[in-house]
């Protein structure tokens, strides 16, 4: 069965890509919960459309990150989890925990795939993190907090 994603499907493809899959998958997986389309002429115009507004708007997000991600370079951006006597955080802190942070206290708006960070951090304090868009590296300064007991 040949469809067309309509999400990003890990070990299967990107967004608007069209796939080969077997007839289950397709049938009883991806069609019932909204992650692909059957590939037809009429869906396959549909999403070029799509697919070059979609490139489009991801150009324009970039270039306008690129204008302002040094004002990122240098910054300390506070997180709060929950954590023991011994500073080890019970779960650690991932990329997608940094990105509400940044945008709350920076007002911009970076991806997951822009964040280089090899491992969760899992201790309380100071570490440093890099951010890559295009070819403009800066570096900020995480810090994570221990939640006080009764918040």
């Amino acid at each position: 069965m040949k469809v067309i994603l309509l999400k990003d499907i890990p070990r299967v493809g990107q967004k608007y890509d069209t796939k080969e899959v077997s007839n289950g998958y397709g049938r009883n997986f991806l069609l019932p919960r909204g992650l692909a389309e059957i590939s037809t002429e009429k869906s396959m115009a549909k999403i070029s459309t799509l697919r070059a507004r979609h490139e489009g708007e991801k150009k324009l997000k970039e270039d306008l990150l690129l204008k302002n991600i040094e004002d990122l370079n240098g910054v300390t951006i506070t997180v709060t989890e929950k954590a023991n006597e011994k500073g080890h955080l019970f779960s650690g802190v991932h990329k997608e925990k940094i990105i509400p942070a940044i945008k709350e206290q920076t007002h911009l708006d970076i991806d997951s795939e822009h964040i280089i960070l090899e491992h969760p951090i899992k201790e309380v304090g100071e570490h440093e993190v890099d951010v890559k868009v295009g070819n403009v590296d800066v570096k900020f300064k995480l810090v994570i907090d221990k939640l006080k007991e009764g918040k």
